[in-house]
Parts: C-alpha cells; sequence; structure tokens
C-alpha cells in the first residue's frame, strides 16, 4: 500500500525524469513542516549551484515562522537575485511532487519576480 510520501517521490521522480530530457538548470523545492529550501541544481545533476532556505541565519532574523507562504515568498527572493549574480536566468521548476498551491506557489511566484523564467 502507497502512503504520502511515496507517492509524492513517485511523482518527484517522473517531473525530474523529464526535466532530465530537456537537459535544463532545475530549481528544486522541498518543503517540511516548519521550513521551506530551495536549490539550483546543474543540469547534469551533479552540483548545486545555489541554495536559499528558512534555516539561514539572514532569513531566521527577519520571520517569526519558517513554515508559511510569507517566508517562501522570502526564499523566493534570495534564490532569484543569487541566480542572478550567476547569471543563470531560465530554470526548470522542480516542485519535488509537492501539489503546486500555498508555500511552492509562493516561491515559485517570487522567484518568478526576481528574474527567473520558468
Amino acid at each position: 500500500m502507497l502512503n504520502k510520501r511515496i507517492s509524492r517521490l513517485r511523482r518527484a521522480q517522473k517531473t525530474r525524469a523529464k526535466i532530465a530530457g530537456k537537459s535544463a538548470v532545475r530549481l528544486c523545492v522541498f518543503r517540511s513542516n516548519s521550513h521551506i529550501y530551495a536549490q539550483i541544481i546543474s543540469a547534469d545533476s551533479s552540483s548545486v549551484l545555489a541554495h536559499a532556505s528558512t534555516v539561514e541565519s539572514d532569513v531566521k532574523l527577519k520571520l517569526a515562522n519558517g513554515g508559511n507562504i510569507l517566508a517562501a515568498k522570502l526564499v523566493g527572493e534570495r534564490i532569484a537575485s543569487k541566480a542572478k549574480e550567476l547569471g543563470i536566468k531560465k530554470v526548470s521548476f522542480d516542485r519535488s511532487g509537492f501539489q503546486y498551491h500555498g508555500r511552492v506557489k509562493a516561491l515559485a511566484d517570487a522567484a518568478r519576480d526576481g528574474g527567473l523564467e520558468f
């Protein structure tokens, strides 16, 4: 019998297979109950080019809670600015099997507003 975690990982695997076929840089998102994390991963999936999360000390000072939409927007802005510094403008969005809703959507919208193209 499948549980929620296995179902999410199965959905994530399908998405990653499609992105690997394009050989594109990807913006990968992971959310837990109390934090949200974003990474920009190289096209060959060998290295992390940039990362941002609510665990970072700069972000922690600005937020009372790392598991809400406000925190996701802040992480989206940070990852977009870090990507711009590296000269990355176009990425494929990897939501890691999570529903495109709430915090994941807020992070994606903030990254788009910051200059990233999906």
